[in-house]
């Protein structure tokens, strides 16, 4: 059942606290009600269902282009000059962006004009809730400025969440959880709730969406130089060593096993997005593959992570993000990284997380 409450007083934009079920919360007598075949009727999660079946969600259609301003005042690109210190493309051909490969002003100016919504999931449970202040005043400062920005925070502690001024153009959706006592069932869940969330609100609503963690805080610009169709983040701390030093799952039992000698990059599961589209397909898949894991009583060394980083290698992102987007923690430095963009803040582990 979904209570919506609307919040008035000094805030700049709404909230909406809406109860959301956890799945042991379903009546396992019951039958998933939106398989019934049905005649020509339209159903709430933007799926058509028909006597031949169900039709994939609607999905929101954008066919933009890159199209400049005219009159625009740029500096001028160089095919010969560039950064030289790190790889900016893949070996498909996606670029990797880093400070120095891309021009804000241009890239701007690109994108604004396509009047587009940037969903952003964030999840805040047990003491995780005191990340929420630093996570959003920073977000509004850093993370998409002059775009429309609606983020959605799950939490089990809605009466928790701090007062944060929210930009025009921009809200602020709670949605409360079930509490879990272990972090990686926690970690583990938001695959189901990121495809749950895209299949009933937001497939033909959003242009992009991003999901990332709590416990970071933004300390540079994140804009559109991010958005592409599927998009991941190298990780912070495995950026610069060889891929048999990659935390990949190697127990061919899982379904997010990576032999020896295989992969790309190691992608963090700290932070992905990309259209709602593409993203749904990786949320639901990775869904899928954890769920086949859980009932052969296996699961992958680094959880959700481990499945990102399978699907990734089948499914190559048509952009990375430096580990400028993903950083380990301000205060660390390496020779790479110009401009730390977003990052995770110290914490004990130990003492915020419900268990070892």
């Amino acid at each position: 059942m979904r209570i919506p409450l609307y919040f008035r007083g000094e805030r700049a934009a709404s909230m909406h606290f809406v109860n959301v079920r956890g799945a042991s919360d379903k009546p396992k007598s019951r039958t998933v009600n939106w398989l019934i075949y049905l005649k020509n009727i339209q159903c709430s999660c933007n799926q058509q269902i028909t006597e031949q079946g169900i039709i994939k969600p609607k999905w929101k259609q954008t066919s933009f282009g890159l199209r400049s301003s005219p009159g625009l005042l740029y500096n001028q690109p160089s095919a010969l000059v560039g950064r030289t210190d790190v790889a900016s493309v893949t070996p498909w051909s996606a670029p990797i962006i880093w400070e120095g490969t891309f021009d804000s002003t241009l890239i701007d100016s690109i994108y604004k004009q396509q009047n587009l919504i940037i969903a952003t999931t964030v999840f805040a449970l047990g003491k995780y809730t005191r990340f929420v202040k630093d996570f959003l005043e920073s977000a509004e400062q850093h993370y998409f400025v002059g775009f429309r920005v609606h983020y959605y925070l799950f939490t089990d502690q809605p009466e928790s969440v701090p007062e944060v001024k929210i930009g025009e153009n921009r809200s602020l959706t709670v949605r409360k959880v079930q509490s879990l006592n272990r972090w990686q069932d926690i970690s583990m869940s938001r695959m189901e709730k990121l495809e749950k969330l895209i299949e009933t609100e937001l497939a033909n609503e959003a242009d992009y969406i991003f999901c990332l963690d709590i416990d970071t805080k933004f300390y540079g610009r994140w804009g559109a130089e991010s958005l592409s169709r599927l998009v991941g983040v190298i990780h912070p701390w495995l950026f610069d060593v060889p891929r048999d030093q990659f935390t990949y799952e190697r127990r061919p039992e899982s379904k997010a096993y990576i032999p020896a000698g295989e992969g790309d990059y190691y992608y963090a599961g700290a932070t992905f997005g990309g259209s709602l589209e593409d993203v749904y397909h990786l949320t639901k898949t990775c869904r899928e593959q954890m769920n086949i894991d859980a009932a052969n009583s296996i699961e992958a060394v680094w959880q959700e992570e481990s499945h990102l980083n399978k699907y990734f290698l089948l499914n190559k992102p048509n952009k990375l993000l430096s580990p400028e987007y993903m950083w380990r923690d301000v205060n660390e430095k390496a020779a790479q990284i110009k401009i730390v963009r977003f990052s995770n803040v110290p914490k004990n582990y130990a003492e915020v997380r419900p268990n070892p």
